[in-house]
């Protein structure tokens, strides 16, 4: 289960590419007229590019997509930033092993960055809803270990993942021992193809401990979209020790109709033969995941209580080229599932124009 966004007609797959295409252009035009200094201000257009397979059942489906991000300052106060998914489908159907065709495309996000001062950021805009960890660090295809976001992921970000309003974020206070940061959102709901959000509101606050190299925090959020108001809540731990390439990262959540976590491990076999060796390339991944069903409810969490365990392998190639590899076991009373997944992802990074000197 890929985190895009949504299913959308050829007319509006053109539209959004082209949508796309005029905010990047307004924004690089407006940069170029605006600062005399382009060195410094120069925008950023990264992002990826990359192949994916899912199998399922003997059945796989085939994903080529395209996230690109561009990141333009505007002075010293300003950054536009965005990015959009452009995904083409090909699933089967039907006992003949025909294919479907599809194109999936969206804006993931499109904001307006306003830094204040050191302690406050004001972004307003088309946001990534900053609910646990996984949403704003994890869903980017370059960063990602494994193909599947997790199964709590919709907990906290309801419908798309995105809000449509404001945020307040920066660091309340940051010494040697510890750092406290903290986020206040507001969305708006709205239904447009391309811009689609639920009505919420809610924030999350972390205490980094930079000795330990430990992160602890909670998130909430307030669902005000049906009749029926809902609050989420959740809470994340990070860990990566300061002496050997591990990751251990881990969340929990719980809705009002469905709770789960997962914990996710993956570590870098550099300390053999360095980073650049062939052993050192590899990166083995585990993660366990359970969700627990405590009412009927269309949270976007399975029907019934659910363990998987995923493990995988990637493989980081020159060029900030990476082959990523997973295999997933379901375990659930309305049926047990193995899922194989592989993918290639292409890490791209430059500046818009060449910038001058300083």
């Amino acid at each position: 289960m890929l985190t895009f966004r949504r299913l959308s007609r050829p007319s509006r797959y053109l539209a959004t590419l082209l949508l796309s295409l005029s905010f990047t252009s307004l924004a690089s035009s407006t940069l170029a007229q605006s600062s005399e200094d382009a060195g410094k201000d120069t925008p950023l257009i990264s992002g990826a590019v990359a192949f994916f397979t899912r199998t399922n059942g003997g059945k796989t489906t085939y994903s080529p997509v395209l996230a690109p991000l561009l990141a333009a300052p505007v002075g010293t106060h300003l950054l536009f930033e965005s990015r959009a998914d452009l995904v083409e489908t090909w699933s089967p159907t039907g006992p003949n092993n025909t294919y479907d065709h599809a194109h999936f495309v969206g804006l993931t996000y499109a904001q307006v960055d306003y830094f204040l001062n050191a302690h406050v950021t004001l972004v307003g805009g088309y946001f990534l809803i900053p609910f646990g960890t996984y949403n704003e660090r994890l869903t980017p295809l370059w960063i990602s270990n494994l193909q599947d976001a997790p199964l709590i992921y919709s907990l906290g970000n309801v419908g798309s993942g995105s809000g449509t309003g404001g945020e307040i974020r920066g660091s309340a206070v940051s010494n040697e021992n510890y750092s406290i940061d903290y986020t206040a959102y507001i969305s708006a709901g709205t239904t447009n193809f391309q811009v689609n959000s639920s009505r919420t509101a809610g924030g999350r606050v972390s205490i980094y401990f930079p000795k330990a190299r430990l992160e602890v925090g909670t998130s909430y959020a307030r669902i005000l979209e049906s009749t029926a108001l809902a609050n989420d809540v959740g809470f994340h731990v990070w860990w990566e020790p300061a002496q050997i390439p591990l990751k251990i990262r881990s969340e929990y959540a719980h809705g009002a109709h469905s709770q789960g976590y997962w914990i996710e491990a993956d570590y870098r076999l550099s300390q053999i033969h360095g980073p650049e060796s062939l052993i050192g390339r590899l990166e083995p991944v585990f993660r366990m995941q359970q969700t627990f069903r405590n009412s009927p409810g269309n949270d976007g969490l399975p029907a019934a209580d659910t363990q998987q365990a995923d493990f995988g392998l990637d493989y980081h190639l020159p060029h900030e080229v990476r082959i990523n590899t997973s295999y997933s076991r379901q375990f659930s009373s309305t049926g047990n599932v193995n899922l194989w997944e592989t993918g290639i992802v292409y890490r791209f990074l430059f500046p818009a124009w060449k910038g001058g000197k300083k």
